[in-house]
């Protein structure tokens, strides 16, 4: 297996359908239909905010991240209202601004980890905290912050398991009916300035 940095050229809807894969149930209420979702996703990713895992060539897991203002899940307020209509989009900006996460100075947020189905519990998860740990040492961040919902335990294990701790749960009940959760967690980890450095063949 191989870790690099960046979607490969061509790979874009490969990259899509596996974040909307992880986060479609989330995702789904503001992008809805997945005929829709998933090309716009493909459309907007900044494809330098990510790192990715390949197995013979083929992308099988990806983890996206904030940096120097930009995503890897891109796409304007004119871009939603030119994809699903002046109507439809007007409806879902609200929705799409609940999951804007800013970072703090000195922070790389990151944005979630998306596997093949077929590769969870294979270490890949960790490989790409790894590599996006590398990322944020080299662009001299002191943490790395994300987000997890409190109906996704196993990421949570996983985070914990790389040296994210939680610093605080934002309760969101008025959320659970319409996108499915009741909660999140921010987590933050501290960044190892000597850490490990460029793509990796494990």
């Amino acid at each position: 297996m191989e870790v690099r940095r960046g979607v490969p050229v061509g790979a874009e809807r490969r990259a899509a359908e596996l974040y909307w894969d992880a986060f479609g149930r989330k995702l789904g209420p503001a992008l809805n239909p997945p005929g829709k979702a998933v090309p716009f996703i493909a459309a907007q990713l900044n494809a330098d905010r990510a790192v990715c895992a390949l197995l013979d060539g083929r992308l099988v897991g990806l983890a996206g991240y904030q940096l120097g203002g930009r995503a890897l899940t891109g796409g304007s307020a004119s871009d939603v209202l030119r994809v699903y209509g002046y109507l439809g989009g007007l409806r879902r900006l609200p929705l799409l601004a609940l999951f804007e996460r800013r970072p703090a100075p000195g922070q790389l947020v990151m944005d979630g980890i998306a596997v093949a189905p077929r590769m969870r519990g294979l270490g890949v998860g960790s490989l790409l905290i790894e590599e996006v740990a590398a990322v944020a040492a080299e662009r001299g961040c002191r943490e790395i912050r994300l987000d997890v919902i409190d109906t996704n335990p196993r990421a949570r294990a996983l985070y914990e398991r790389r040296g994210f701790a939680a610093v605080r749960t934002e309760h969101t009940p008025y959320l659970r009916g319409l996108l499915g959760f009741g909660a999140v967690t921010t987590m933050h980890r501290p960044v190892e300035t000597d850490g490990p450095r460029g793509p990796r063949t494990p």
